[in-house]
């Protein structure tokens, strides 16, 4: 029997997000977000039939139209005009590991039933997610404050029918993709468009995608950097736990406990050192890297709080008889969290793309660029330029997008987070950060093989023995754009 995800109100932690999408498990509505949704959407129409209180996008127009009262006949219309108006996104698509994500957590805010949706709607999106029909979302168009509007208007198309998807990779039209998979469209009723737009989905699904890589590429930067270390004959002195007992970051304590252990089983590691001390970029890996460990900790604590909870806007109380128009869709707690993670990730390149100019630097017994043949070879000179020249593009993405803000909607949004570009920026960050560690294992196995034939620690002689079926010695110059693109693919494969 397949395994099925019952999603609900219940709280989701970062393992249980990685689980569900990592192995595709199907998504169901739990029982008890069933009932919350339906309960929740029959007070709203019993409200709606016996009141005639103006309610922000149930019965008013949105933004700054938000005093003009819609009449009970076009209640229906005005919400999928507002899919239609809002669905401005331009730019490059979002990534479809991405959008998957976007999906699943906008069941996950329906699923507390505090948004006034009809279970239909909530359902006609968990169908989406099981058939795997990928909503066109563009990357451009969201400020990150009335929630990722324009993202979520092209997610929102694909239940009307409207837009394009991919199905499998390929671009198809939603009707074609709905009508394939046997699901029918929908009209959307009273706030349901409102529902749909209002929400951080957009900005936290960037997060949540980027944070859980970040984890990754972490322990990729921790055994490069062991490899580095070794490769360039460093003290192990720098990693002992009494350093870090008297400065106990938990990320730097960490980091330490990691490269002392590993390390202690290497011949290199173990033999007499004529060197006093080791440039920063070995010597102070602990709290380099450690640093980061704990902002991406930080950061997956704030994403964590978003993931469990609810971003549009009014939000529906049945239980207390209110209807309250407030500002949980805006994602300044996203945004400085997204724009912090690049900061630390991009340090993370940073500090890689020094180790490797170090190999190569003709020190300690290795010979220039890491070369047997030094001048008729160049070795790995530009592979380190090339590491730079990413190093430095990161510094420019590290701009903080969250300390911009521009005026909107006439002046009704006039501060705004700016999370959906801190988000995109991140990605990019992520990316970049994982080419520099890739031209760093690059040139770290390069220069290890050098130092035969003592050998390493056992661990990164198996990690180097498992690259080196993939990338072999560079005895003579080849093309080594493709060794990168290999090495970063290894990277992506590699399982702890």
């Amino acid at each position: 029997m397949q395994k099925i995800h019952h999603i609900g109100p219940e709280t989701l932690t970062f393992s249980d997000v990685k689980a569900v999408i990592e192995k595709k498990i199907p998504l169901a509505l739990s029982d008890l977000a069933r009932q919350k949704i339906s309960d929740c959407r029959a007070y709203l129409e019993t409200k709606i039939a016996e009141t005639d209180t103006f309610y922000y996008g149930i019965n008013t127009g949105f933004g700054s139209l938000c005093n003009i009262k819609i009449s009970d006949k076009d209640i229906a219309e005005l919400q999928e005009n507002l899919v239609l108006s809002h669905a401005c996104g331009t730019g490059d698509e979002v990534p479809a590991e991405v959008v998957r994500l976007i999906l699943f957590l906008k069941i996950k805010n329906l699923s507390y039933g505090y948004s006034g949706v009809r279970l239909t709607v909530a359902e006609k999106l968990v169908d989406l997610y099981n058939a795997d029909i990928l909503p066109v979302i563009y990357q451009q168009g969201s400020l990150g404050a009335s929630g990722d509007l324009a993202p979520l208007a092209h997610l929102s198309l694909t239940l009307l029918g409207r837009g394009k998807v991919r199905v499998k990779g390929e671009l198809q039209t939603s009707a074609e993709a709905l009508q394939a998979a046997g699901i029918e469209p929908i009209h959307l009723a009273a706030k349901e468009g409102l529902a749909l737009l209002n929400g951080t989905q957009f900005s936290t699904a960037y997060a949540l995608h980027n944070l859980l890589r970040s984890e990754k590429l972490l322990k990729i930067a921790n055994l490069c950097a062991a490899m580095s270390i070794d490769a360039f004959d460093c003290r192990l002195s720098p990693f002992n736990h009494q350093l870090h007992d008297i400065r106990p970051h938990a990320g730097q304590v960490k980091t330490a406990a990691f490269l002392w252990k590993i390390l202690q089983e290497s011949e290199i590691a173990r033999r007499e050192k004529n060197n006093v001390q080791d440039p920063y970029a070995f010597r102070c890996v602990p709290q380099v890297h450690g640093a980061t460990a704990d902002t991406v900790a930080y950061a997956k604590s704030v994403v964590t709080t978003e993931i469990n909870a609810v971003t549009d806007n009014p939000n529906i109380f049945p239980a207390t008889d209110d209807i309250l128009s407030g500002g949980n869709f805006h994602a300044q707690p996203i945004a400085l969290i997204l724009d912090f993670t690049a900061i630390a990730l991009a340090e993370i390149g940073s500090i890689s793309e020094r180790r490797t100019f170090q190999l190569i630097s003709g020190q300690r017994g290795l010979p220039p660029f890491l070369t047997p043949h030094p001048g008729l070879h160049s070795g790995l000179m530009i592979a380190q330029y090339t590491a730079a020249g990413i190093v430095s593009q990161n510094k420019q993405f590290c701009t903080p997008a969250s300390v911009d803000s521009i005026v909107s909607s006439n002046g009704q949004e006039d501060h705004v987070s700016m999370a959906a570009n801190a988000a995109t920026k991140l990605q990019k960050v992520v990316d970049n950060t994982e080419r520099v560690l890739a031209i760093e294992l690059l040139t770290a196995a390069q220069a290890l093989d050098f130092r035969k034939p003592l050998r390493s620690a056992p661990t990164l002689e198996d990690l180097k023995e498992k690259y080196r079926t993939v990338v072999p010695f560079l005895e003579k110059d080849r093309l080594l754009s493709d060794d990168i693109h290999r090495t970063v693919e290894f990277i992506r494969d590699f399982r702890f």
